[in-house]
């Protein structure tokens, strides 16, 4: 697992690449070396987190290179309430994405949770309701979804790995 320095209000990171703890951040050689990518980030009024932003903003070279062409991505979120901008902020993790030539995978309507789900989950990417207590814990129908996601990803990375 990886993920984002923070970023400081000038847009600089402010972070040193290597956290003392945690889950140790994404660098630009991790793009390069994966077979299928899923990012995920909080929403923020319905766009995806600043430090996501600021990450993405700065592959301009990967994206000229073609670093992240042809490689199945996918998107996860998190909001605090229904309603509280979980499918635009998958969608605005998608735009990047098509820039880079990345072939975007969600989650279809065969999967059954997808149309039972009362809190979170779409066709856009996989998302969670934590609710007005902010629960960490996935519903049931969250978790299935977002396996889905993982699993789809995986396997298309992986026929499109296979000669």
């Amino acid at each position: 697992m990886r993920t984002v320095p923070p970023v400081a209000a000038v847009t600089q990171t402010s972070a040193p690449p290597v956290p003392d703890e945690g889950a140790p951040y994404v660098d630009k050689a991790d793009l390069a070396e994966c077979s299928g990518l899923l990012l995920g980030s909080p929403t923020r009024f319905g766009n995806m987190a600043a430090p996501m932003k600021h990450f993405l903003d700065g592959l301009g070279a990967e994206w000229a290179s073609g670093t992240l062409a042809g490689k199945p991505a996918g998107v996860f979120t998190s909001t605090a309430s229904m309603h509280g901008g979980q499918e635009s902020t998958l969608l605005s993790m998608h735009l990047p994405l098509l820039h880079h030539g990345c072939l975007i995978v969600g989650i279809p309507f065969t999967e059954p949770a997808l149309s039972h789900t009362t809190s979170g989950g779409t066709p856009y990417g996989a998302s969670h309701v934590s609710g007005a207590g902010g629960d960490p814990q996935p519903s049931e129908d969250e978790a299935l979804l977002a396996r889905a996601l993982g699993r789809r990803v995986a396997d298309i990375a992986r026929r499109l790995a296979s000669p």
